[in-house]
């Protein structure tokens, strides 16, 4: 399926590059930074979405320039996405330089200033704190005694905060020295295009809008089952565990973007309202309507207590009380160690009265009108419907109508998350980030469940997690693993 697609419709504000910039890139050389954030400026950079820039990466190991740039060219061979070109690789290498974060204040400073002057013009600056939780204060420190908050932004990694206490008390401190406005606290899933693509779909749509309430919506389910294990990560999320790694930060955001109001415009504070108001709608969380798992062979991980009780799995029932969700459940679902990595949120519609169809007829048989978005790259979307069997008689199947990224014309210009939310930090827009209240009321939604948690399940690797699971969705059932597949 192809669609029309006029060069001249495009909204110049969609491609037009962002001012000069300084990017200081702080865990340079960690995992997040190689696999993701080096690679994606660099493709920012040859798909013409930089402006002059130069990027500073800081970490604590000694490195040299010409160092850096190698240990970013493995990183974009390794983890980018084609093969590096020679033209663009000279390009792009000569933007980046490198100071160890043991030269303190001073030595950031003198290595921004000569970015700075390299450029030759007034710039903006981009500080990505790709660095734990715990080392992301001291950084906001070293920027303030580096005197570099002045047009200055800064983009923070999940999570942000482990309850409304740690929230409240880590925005206070950003606060003493970053206004609001210069905060960006990023989270790669309303990054991706699916996400993006339930606003077009629902609010671009006369088919959809009008159906997209409690008359006509009887349940909808957000599910990112994940195949890997804590992977070497075990000290970090063994004081994590899935619900704040994951939900709070991921599953709660997309639950936003699926259930808000229409907002005034397609601008940051309106859509931050809207998503706000979801939030402030949400029934805080029970312990009853939540099953923690745990999967088997966790506590033999390297760097996890041998008498843990932190969740590697986590599902829950939520509930939004406003006029237009009133009565609708909303099943999130993830963790680790489960049989598929999958990123969906499906949306099942209430089925109508079935008695004209004689009986054995198949209606109903394999469940209700399912909407489902894959979150992936692909940015799928899937219809699913019952319609007759050819043939005699009145005999039902299900069928689906499905949609790909991958069938546009304009495929190809889409960027993964990171980059989009990188452009978007640089041209200081926030629609797709989450702000102080926003993340304070979600942990205030919390705390019930975090205060009070029910016990770890145990479940096997490669499961889709406890039975409890099962009993927390009856009498409906999880769309994964799904019975039919994905059309290629």
């Amino acid at each position: 399926m192809a669609t029309g697609h006029d060069p001249q419709d495009a909204d110049p504000s969609a491609i037009t590059p962002p001012d000069p910039h300084v990017v200081t890139l702080f865990g340079a050389s960690g995992d997040l930074a190689r696999r993701k954030l080096l690679p994606g400026l660099y493709h920012l950079d040859r798909a013409g979405h930089l402006s002059d820039c130069r990027i500073v990466g800081v970490a604590r190991a000694p490195m040299t320039d010409l160092e850096f740039q190698q240990y970013a060219r493995e990183a974009c061979e390794s983890f980018g996405r084609g093969v590096v070109d020679e033209d663009d690789w000279h390009h792009f290498a000569r933007r980046l330089t490198y100071v160890s974060r043991t030269t303190g204040p001073e030595g950031l400073a003198q290595a921004v200033a000569e970015a700075e002057a390299s450029i030759g013009e007034p710039t903006r600056r981009l500080h990505y704190l790709s660095v734990t939780p715990a080392a992301a204060t001291s950084v906001v420190q070293m920027l303030a005694e580096a005197n570099l908050v002045e047009r200055s932004r800064i983009v923070m990694e999940k999570p942000f905060g482990t309850d409304l206490a740690s929230a409240k008390e880590l925005n206070a401190k950003l606060h003493e020295t970053f206004d609001e406005s210069q905060i960006f606290r990023i989270d790669h899933f309303l990054g991706k295009e699916p996400a993006q693509n339930i606003l077009a779909l629902r609010f671009a749509n006369g088919l959809f809008e009008p159906i997209w309430n409690r008359n006509h919506i009887d349940h909808i389910q957000i599910d990112v089952p994940e195949t890997i294990t804590v992977e070497g990560r075990g000290e970090f999320y063994d004081e994590t565990g899935a619900y704040r790694d994951m939900v709070v930060t991921h599953l709660l955001q997309i639950l936003a973007f699926v259930a808000m109001e229409a907002p005034v415009e397609l601008e940051p504070d309106s859509i931050t309202e809207e998503k706000n108001k979801v939030f402030r709608s949400l029934k805080p969380i029970q312990p009853e309507d939540v099953v923690r798992g745990r999967y088997e062979g966790y506590r033999d991980e390297e760097g996890v207590d041998p008498d843990s009780k932190t969740e590697t799995l986590i599902a829950l029932k939520a509930s939004i009380d406003n006029w237009r969700w009133s009565g609708v459940p909303f099943y999130l679902r993830t963790g680790k160690a489960m049989g598929e990595g999958s990123r969906i949120i499906s949306i099942a519609f209430r089925s109508p009265p079935k008695s004209m169809f004689p009986a054995g007829s198949g209606v109903g048989k394999y469940g209700p009108d399912h909407l489902t978005f894959d979150l992936e790259e692909s940015s799928r979307i899937s219809l699913s419907f019952y319609g007759k069997r050819p043939g005699p008689g009145m005999m039902l199947d299900k069928a689906s109508l499905q949609f790909s990224l991958n069938e546009v014309d304009s495929g190809a210009d889409t960027l993964e998350a990171y980059e989009r939310l990188i452009r978007d930090a640089m041209g200081g827009d926030h629609t797709l980030f989450t702000t102080a209240t926003g993340i304070e009321t979600l942990w205030a939604a919390s705390a019930p469940m975090l205060e009070n948690p029910p016990d770890v399940q145990l479940y096997d690797r490669g499961s889709y997690g406890p039975k409890e699971i099962q009993e927390l969705i009856k009498p409906n059932k999880w769309r994964l693993p799904f019975e039919r597949t994905w059309r290629g």
